[in-house]
């Protein structure tokens, strides 16, 4: 696992050679047309984008199936590759673009979502080289260490259990691990006994296990969490989680996410 005092430049030039990925599709629930909303002056595809091009990647492509965004990506000269619209995730999404592409099965793939416009690519370099380290690993991620009640019981933050060498036990919108004893009683604080780690929702991959994974059909946990790296667990494979170097920047799930970053980038 990276050393999380390892300089930016020193981790940069671990993970060299990697692909980055970012999915963006038109359609949101919240916030329809997400990718191409205007952020401190530009569309939020461009923003991430930007953070790719500030990492150690070698290369860097669009994923979508939306000509709109396709259009917008041309303007400020990002790669895009159209996709399927059929596709129920942004893994799934990848693994079209590495098909195509024919990419070998030892290449790291990173998962920038298109939704994270203030991510730093010190953390792209990271989850890369943390995967590139681990010579029989598929993927990896990160995740922060909680230190706020509010946080550890909010749903929409999604919470990581690991075991002592890093890899995933499980992940949960729910508050795990659930101390009950301390939490019996009083939930005002947090316990101190045990580690709390929020997931950051970036990931590498090596292409070979992108390709089972496709293979997969989606588990009962993931479908009922919404969590697609539950598939992962369920059908037995690991996930390295390596404590971020660094704070990720806001992303934008809701209206509200859109003026913390908007102020995180101004």
């Amino acid at each position: 696992m990276p050393d999380p005092e390892m300089s930016a430049r020193e981790m940069s030039d671990e993970s060299a050679g990697f692909k980055v990925v970012i999915p963006a599709r038109y359609g949101s629930t919240r916030l329809p047309g997400k990718p191409l909303i205007s952020i401190a002056g530009k569309p939020m595809i461009q923003h991430v984008v930007e953070r790719a091009r500030e990492s150690a990647a070698d290369e860097i492509l669009v994923a979508t199936d939306d000509r709109r965004i396709a259009e917008v990506c041309h303007g400020f000269g990002a790669e895009v590759v159209m996709t399927g619209s059929e596709h129920r995730s942004g893994s799934e999404r990848i693994t079209e673009v590495i098909e195509r592409r024919g990419w070998d099965d030892d290449v790291v793939v990173v998962n920038l979502q298109g939704d994270e416009p203030a991510m730093p690519a010190a953390l792209l370099d990271q989850v890369a080289s943390d995967l590139a380290g681990i010579a029989d690993l598929g993927m990896s991620t990160l995740a922060a260490p909680i230190s706020e009640r509010a946080t550890l019981f909010d749903p929409h933050v999604v919470k990581v259990v690991t075991d002592a060498r890093g890899y995933a036990l499980y992940f949960s919108r729910a508050p795990i691990p659930w101390h009950r004893d301390e939490f019996l009683a009083d939930r005002a604080e947090l316990p101190t006994s045990v580690a709390f780690l929020r997931h950051i929702g970036l990931y590498a991959y090596r292409v070979g296990f992108l390709k089972r994974y496709l293979d997969w059909a989606p588990s009962p946990l993931e479908m009922a969490e919404s969590l697609e790296q539950l598939r992962v667990l369920w059908h037995g494979e690991r996930i390295h989680v390596a404590i971020a170097a660094s704070e990720p920047g806001p992303g934008v799930d809701t209206a509200s996410d859109l003026l913390k970053a908007e102020r995180h980038l101004a």
